[in-house]
């Protein structure tokens, strides 16, 4: 999918990528990659900074095999911003099913 395609949904990919559980940084960009949304790590790594730094996501450092690195999970906040971007997506996809299905256009004047 075009990176295009997803301006104003990348939160709530993010938000969906974490609901199972904690992941670092690069397993929330490889969970999207492999819901066949391949984004740079330059689009990913400031969003997820910008959700925690809105109080939906919390991080944590970990050093692993000697490699520091942060590992984020879904807030209370977090849950529910994420319950209001499915509602909103649902309420978005249904409005685009319908304009896009076959029912035929009403005249206009």
């Amino acid at each position: 999918m075009r990176a295009e395609a997803l301006k104003g949904h990348l939160d709530g990919l993010l938000l969906a990528a974490l609901e199972a559980g904690p992941l670092h940084g690069y397993a929330v960009k490889e969970a999207l990659r492999e819901s066949h949304f391949d984004l740079p790590t330059g689009t990913v790594y400031p969003a997820l900074h910008r959700l925690e730094r809105a109080g939906l996501i919390s991080g944590s450092w970990s050093v692993v095999s000697g490699r520091r690195r942060r590992t984020y999970e879904l807030t209370s906040s977090g849950h529910a911003a994420l319950s209001g971007e499915r509602a909103g997506w649902q309420e978005f996809a249904a409005a685009v099913s319908a304009a896009l299905g076959t029912r035929p256009w009403p005249a206009t004047s």
